[in-house]
């Protein structure tokens, strides 16, 4: 039989179509081969390695071991049946084949890598490393072993150490088309989104159809917020790919950036359809619940994603996030202990933001902000700003927000853009939050000497505008509340950097200069936990707007849901920072005070419901808890006017909602806490001569509280003294406010004029000639 074909031509045919990457047909003519001579080794070696090449490495491991039985002793086979088991991820099966080759060919770079290869994947890295260390003695320019070590680094997160890997590489070969992938990877990773953008451009260009580049390269395009070439992308990734669940996953992400919430939850449900088990679309779309506050379903999402990866980047934190969103307080204790355990292990486990309403502990906060940074928003590799004088006849003041509507950091600080000292200053407002016109907006828009939409621009963008425009101090006003995008202060654009108002805690990160604190906030003791120079002002933190109009009709209790008789306690703060400690407390005063009502802001239906049930458990009617739905600033101010006694939260205290509730004439009693976030009443209560209502223990805030809604008499002096303060106190005289803060930034700016570092200092009061 085997005289009716030529074996030769057979082989040099399947070799050639090898060659050319034509596997399949190569198999095809090495079958022929096979059927005329049976247990011919050239062909069963052959039919293997293409085998191997098609990633059907069952099939191709059957065809060395066949080829092995023909000849034992043949080194080539073994070591490419190592790599064959290895490449199928049962690289305890491959070490001894590999072990044996090495020992065999102890100098031979293909069969070090393998063997490397096969170490690491049993876990034995150092062995693996120093298999692909070898290599690279034996064959310095050994493209293979140039790629993996670049590859080992960048596994150990050492992005900038693997670059010049992956560049050498490309130095050879400019062609080679996976370190022109891991080089894109290695860019991405040191924030260097274009130059990544461009590496797997190029890696396209050799190969169209590679579905991993694709999808990369539409993550970058996202974080470029190249929103339609990023959609572009991922349909040109699923006409490739149609059954690819990660490629929905990472589009719902995108839509979800776009805030096309409907379409978002639609890929990730057509994800989970393909893998119920994707950790990373369960993530995604349990996220997505939350910006659509349906923080019940997002809490049952977050438990699915722990159940399917209990080591998700940040779950316990989210899924603490919408449990106390909703006030569903079950099970929140031994969350919040793992949380502090697995932050103090080091593990990314929770958004700093949402960590304030939990734990008290300014250490933790710290620990918790400094890990966030830099996987969140890290520092660009080389900063926009190069330490160029600039030498203006003003100083050009910036803030950075996305709240420059009707929102409490508008609320509070209008009448300080409009007052600015513009002899001294120049100010800008970038603004990156949503086009919006209400009054808030039409107000603030010609507060400032510029007013700039940023909005649709990447971080860097935004860096590089401000740079363009030279400003000196930068005044970022979001930190880590919602929508704030610190990663734009991460390229550094200004010579002096700072942190105020929005995000009431440390940032972290190394490129914010400054925070802007006062005594009660940040006592001198508590700086270390602050990675800024810590600014204090003399009197309050806390800027306000004297302009803050009060509706002047007070609407009847009868009208507010609220019993014409009886005391009433209020709490306004977001339902989010009320715990199940503060609400033991206020239940036992309902209890002990007959016809009492605690009113409380109508959050979201399930909170509500959560609370009213939770007051059931305590033995109080729920009826006792009374909500106020959302309405104006105005009304919302002239409604306080029907409550007796403001009470606070911790660890997340009352911040505008503090300043509302005096502005309005309303006390409020405080406890105050260890870190920021819950200090900040305090600083108010001592800002505007109430320093009796700070508590320092929930017994002595639970007595004080009780005692002022039973004596009646010493509940009316505080309040005509509050009402005396009012037209005089530090809290509400804006005109003082911003000479402080102006003089900080003017002390800032001098020290880096001095050519000196950023250090702590501060402000002297100011007498109110000066200016």
């Amino acid at each position: 039989m085997s005289a009716a074909i030529d074996i030769g031509a057979l082989l040099d045919q399947a070799d050639d179509f090898r060659r050319h990457q034509l596997y399949a047909q190569a198999v095809a003519v090495l079958r022929k081969v096979l059927a005329a001579v049976p247990g011919h080794f050239p062909a069963t070696y052959g039919m293997g390695l293409c085998l191997l090449h098609e990633g059907q490495h069952a099939e191709a491991i059957a065809q060395f071991e066949a080829a092995l039985r023909l000849r034992p002793d043949d080194v080539q086979t073994m070591s490419d049946l190592g790599a064959a088991y290895s490449m199928w991820g049962r690289d305890a099966d491959a070490l001894p084949w590999l072990q044996r080759v090495a020992v065999l060919r102890p100098d031979d770079p293909s069969i070090l890598l393998n063997l490397g290869r096969a170490l690491r994947g049993v876990g034995r890295m150092d062995e693996g490393r120093r298999c692909n260390e070898r290599a690279l003695e034996v064959d310095p320019d050994n493209l293979l072993a140039l790629n993996n070590q670049g590859n080992l680094l960048l596994d150990l997160g050492q992005a900038a150490e693997a670059l010049p890997f992956f560049n050498r590489v490309l130095s050879l070969d400019p062609v080679f088309p996976s370190a022109l992938y891991n080089r894109a990877i290695a860019l991405g990773m040191l924030n260097r989104p274009e130059a990544a953008l461009n590496s797997y451009d190029q890696a396209l260009a050799l190969r169209p159809d590679w579905a991993d580049v694709h999808q990369n390269r539409c993550i970058v395009l996202q974080s470029l917020r190249r929103y339609q070439d990023a959609l572009a992308g991922y349909d040109r990734l699923l006409a490739l790919q149609p059954d690819r669940a990660s490629a929905y996953s990472n589009r719902g992400n995108m839509l979800r950036d776009l805030r096309r919430y409907t379409d978002s939850l639609a890929d990730f449900d057509r994800a989970l359809a393909l893998d119920p088990r994707h950790a990373a679309a369960l993530g995604n779309r349990a996220a997505t619940l939350l910006d659509l506050h349906r923080y019940e379903d997002a809490a049952r999402a977050y438990e699915a994603v722990l159940e399917v990866d209990p080591d998700y980047d940040y779950v316990h934190g989210y899924l603490a996030k919408a449990k106390i969103y909703c006030c569903e307080w079950q099970g929140l204790r031994d969350l919040c202990a793992t949380i502090a355990a697995r932050i103090g292990a080091g593990k990314p486990t929770m958004h700093p933001f949402p960590l304030l309403p939990l734990i008290d502990d300014p250490a933790l906060q710290l620990r918790a902000a400094q890990f966030f940074v830099p996987d969140k928003f890290p520092a660009a590799p080389a900063p926009i700003w190069w330490g160029e004088r600039y030498g203006h006849e003003k100083i050009r003041l910036a803030y950075l927000s996305g709240d420059f509507f009707n929102h409490a950091t508008a609320f509070l600080m209008a009448e300080l853009f409009e007052t600015h000292d513009r002899s001294r200053f120049e100010v800008t407002a970038f603004s990156f939050g949503p086009a919006v016109a209400d009054e808030m907006a039409q107000r603030l828009r010609p507060a400032f000497d510029r007013f700039i939409d940023v909005q649709h621009r990447s971080d860097r963008d935004i860096a590089e505008m401000v740079r363009h425009l030279e400003i000196d101090v930068l005044v970022d006003l979001k930190g880590y509340t919602t929508d704030g995008r610190i990663g734009i202060l991460g390229h550094r654009p200004a010579p002096v950097q700072v942190s105020y108002l929005g995000y009431p805690g440390t940032t972290g990160a190394p490129y914010v200069d400054y925070v802007i604190a006062d005594k009660v906030i940040i006592p001198d003791d508590a700086r270390r936990h602050y990675s800024e120079h810590v600014v204090t002002l003399p009197d309050s933190y806390q800027v306000n707007d004297r302009k803050r109009p009060i509706d002047p009709c007070t609407p009847p209790r009868a009208e507010l849901g609220l019993p014409e008789q009886g005391f009433v306690f209020c709490s306004f703060n977001n339902n989010y920072k009320i715990t199940p400690e503060i609400f033991d407390i206020w239940m036992r005063l309902l209890a002990q005070m007959e016809g009492s009502v605690l009113w409380l802001l109508a959050d979201n239906d399930p909170a509500m419901r959560n609370l009213r049930r939770e007051a059931g458990e305590r033995g109080i009617d729920p009826d006792r808890l009374v909500f106020a739905p959302r309405m104006s600033l105005p009304q919302h101010l002239a409604r306080h006017r029907a409550a007796d006694l403001s009470l606070d939260t911790l660890p997340c205290c009352a911040h505008t909602t503090a300043s509302d509730s005096l502005w309005t004439g309303l006390p409020i009693v405080t406890l105050i806490g260890k870190a920021f976030a819950g200090r900040v009443a305090a600083s108010l209560l001592s800002a505007v001569g109430l320093r009796e209502l700070i508590t320092h223990t929930p017994e002595e805030y639970e007595t004080l509280a009780l005692d002022l809604a039973r004596n009646p008499a010493r509940l009316t002096a505080i309040r005509e003294k509050l009402a005396r303060n009012l037209a005089n106190a530090a809290l509400f005289d804006t005109a003082r406010f911003r000479r402080h803060i102006e003089a900080a930034y003017t002390m800032m700016w001098q020290r880096h004029e001095d050519g000196l570092p950023p250090a702590a200092f501060a402000v002297p009061p100011m007498a109110e000639a000066q200016t």
